[in-house]
């Protein structure tokens, strides 16, 4: 793989953060990590890295209401270390996506969601498989869209690349609480990525899955669509569509389309070459 590719696929804790989504537990949006190799992270060359995420998309909900939301993540700055433990790359990275949500008939907000600050441990299996673990911590929010609590999350990530292709799996949990008289369940996000390289060009499928855990009456949807990708060279740009095929307590399907332009700020043995 080209250092530039490694740079792509190991933006992927950048792409797996994001906003609440309106009436879903999952305070990581879901699909977010969908179209890049979380599992590979640990191969970027130590360096501090950038991507920029944007999203927008409605939910057609009976009886005829539409929510739309749409979610930036301005800056996802991410730090691979030159440290490893027990063979596993050592990363640390931090967020605070944008979020603006309206409501048919209904009411319209915006503003910086939930901070996130988390580290990674990725390891090189062999083979062409590439995973790890990485947990993160929200902090409180007491803006409109965000959750003034502190939460965790965790992810474990596997990836197979090889001969152009990317096949990974994204598991994700994160915990609930209770914030302005609102009880947030814990939830579960799986995200799904087939895709293969043509010289710069990528192109493949994504899905995603979420739902709420311990609730009786809960949310949850299936999702899935094509995906697009171009290197540039100096950055490379994912595009992705999907729509529900599924969903539980929605009321509606969701389309939304998502890009993903992730890129080096630094990079290179003088950058965090060991002293």
């Amino acid at each position: 793989m080209t250092k530039k590719a490694i740079a792509c696929v190991a933006f992927a804790f950048a792409s797996a953060t994001s906003a609440v989504h309106a009436g879903t537990p999952s305070e990581l949006q879901p699909g977010l990590t969908t179209g890049i190799a979380l599992g590979a992270a640990g191969q970027l060359p130590p360096g501090v890295y950038d991507v920029v995420i944007g999203n927008y998309g409605s939910r057609n909900s009976s009886p005829g209401n539409i929510d739309d939301l749409g979610a930036v993540v301005p800056s996802w700055l991410i730090w691979s270390t030159p440290w490893t433990i027990a063979g596993g790359r050592l990363l640390f990275d931090t967020a605070t996506p944008y979020v603006d949500l309206a409501v048919k008939d209904g009411p319209s907000m915006s503003g910086f969601a939930n901070t996130i600050f988390d580290a990674q441990l990725k390891w090189d299996l062999g083979g062409g498989f590439y995973g790890g673990f990485q947990a993160g911590v929200y902090l409180p929010s007491r803006t409109a869209v965000g959750r003034d609590l502190t939460s965790f999350q965790g992810i474990a990530a596997l990836s197979y690349l090889k001969d152009g292709w990317n096949l990974s799996t994204s598991v994700i949990y994160g915990t609930g609480g209770t914030a302005g008289g609102v009880d947030y369940s814990d939830w579960l996000n799986i995200d799904l990525t087939a895709t293969r390289k043509f010289g710069p060009w990528e192109l493949g499928a994504v899905a995603f899955y979420s739902t709420d855990l311990g609730a009786r009456d809960g949310l949850s949807q299936l999702a899935l669509g094509p995906l697009v990708g171009y290197d540039f060279g100096s950055a490379i740009v994912q595009l992705k569509l999907t729509r529900d095929v599924y969903e539980r307590g929605y009321e509606g399907h969701d389309t939304r389309a998502a890009v993903n332009i992730s890129f080096p700020i630094w990079v290179g043995d003088r950058c965090c070459e060991k002293r």
